[in-house]
């Protein structure tokens, strides 16, 4: 395996960090009704939820089935929401929207020579619709799903998927989400870690720091 300064690599969780999670609900809010950002919270809440509960008990389900385990959920918590809204929130969710830094930032990291890619526990359907969607795919060098491995983040199984793809020691990968909860695993693990605290949260985790926290992808271009 290579040493770690002969690796300029940048490994990107999807959901929070390259696309927005609460794209499909604002696309549709209106309809919903006022209670329509509070269903997105719970959406995404119930889904991260069962991904921890199905990694710690062994029972894999895969991600995009909890995506809609976790809406049905949202829509019983919210009761007055439009359920006749759910395939369109899906068929949204299933594209995701990359957030606006998200191409220039990995465009100007692909000029300065870096490899690139996703490692997200979103399925490899989820992950390649989202990337065509948004015209990333000439970015990526790869595109690791947890799905390969039938478990979630924050199990070294997933981490191991990058370690396999790049060949090269844990602190020579860069390793970028917006999940603070990710980012203390991926520290844990090895990686050199960086929060994009998009939503300006908490730090929860101080014993598992990353070498640098940042309000957008941007700032990955001044390390």
């Amino acid at each position: 395996m290579a040493g770690s300064d002969s690796c300029s690599i940048f490994v990107f969780d999807a959901y929070g960090t390259l696309f927005d999670v609460h794209a499909a609900v604002r696309r549709y809010a209106d309809q919903l009704g006022p209670n329509a950002a509070h269903l997105s919270e719970i959406w995404r809440s119930k889904q991260l939820e069962y991904s921890w509960v199905r990694a710690l008990t062994g029972r894999y389900v895969d991600f995009w089935t909890l995506t809609e385990r976790a809406l049905d959920f949202a829509y019983e918590r919210i009761p007055d929401a439009d359920r006749s809204l759910r395939q369109a929130l899906l068929d949204v969710y299933h594209e995701a929207d990359a957030f606006e830094d998200v191409r220039p930032v990995l465009e100007e990291l692909k000029n300065r020579d870096a490899q690139l890619a996703i490692l997200s526990n979103g399925t490899a359907s989820m992950l390649e619709a989202a990337v065509a969607k948004n015209g990333l795919n000439d970015l990526f060098d790869h595109i690791l799903s947890a799905d390969e491995v039938q478990t979630y983040k924050t199990q070294s199984a997933v981490y191991d998927l990058a370690m396999t793809a790049f060949r090269c020691f844990p602190e020579a990968i860069s390793f970028q989400s917006s999940n603070r909860w990710d980012v203390a695993g991926a520290t844990a693990y090895g990686f050199r870690t960086v929060w994009i605290n998009r939503t300006g949260d908490l730090d929860e985790y101080r014993d598992l720091s990353p070498v640098a926290q940042f309000k957008d992808l941007k700032g990955l271009l001044t390390l």
